[in-house]
């Protein structure tokens, strides 16, 4: 199966915007969670938001909550990011829900089967 793919990581000064795209066209039929995730070397990989676009259930971290937004428009999904902090930077990854969790998955990664290979963003001081 295709994997999801990334784009739209940078850097940015602290206080600015990003959006972060992936391409996920072999899942979007499926219905199922897709989400982001980010990561910073010698840390687990953590949840930022998902989106059961069926129902319009999203989730969000509470590090992210009121300054990022996930949608999911023609199989792209994408993560609005305003009012970025320093500790925002990370490896970001996009992720479909495995079919075990389709409808289950939320914010929990080992619920997630499909990944990209991640966008970085470095959000400056």
């Amino acid at each position: 199966q295709m994997q999801p793919v990334e784009s739209g990581g940078g850097s940015v000064q602290a206080g600015g915007s990003l959006q972060l795209s992936c391409s996920a066209s072999a899942y979007g039929s499926s219905g199922c969670y897709m989400g982001w995730f980010r990561q910073v070397p010698g840390k687990e990989r953590e949840a930022v938001a998902s989106i059961l676009s069926s129902v319009g259930r999203t989730h969000y971290a509470d590090s992210v909550k009121g300054r990022f937004t996930i949608s999911n428009a023609k199989n792209t999904l994408v993560l609005q990011m305003d009012s970025l902090k320093p500790e925002d930077s990370a490896m970001y990854f996009c992720a479909v829900a495995s079919a075990t969790w389709c409808y289950g998955a939320m914010l929990r990664p080992d619920r997630y089967a499909y990944w990209g290979q991640g966008t970085q963003v470095l959000v400056s001081s």
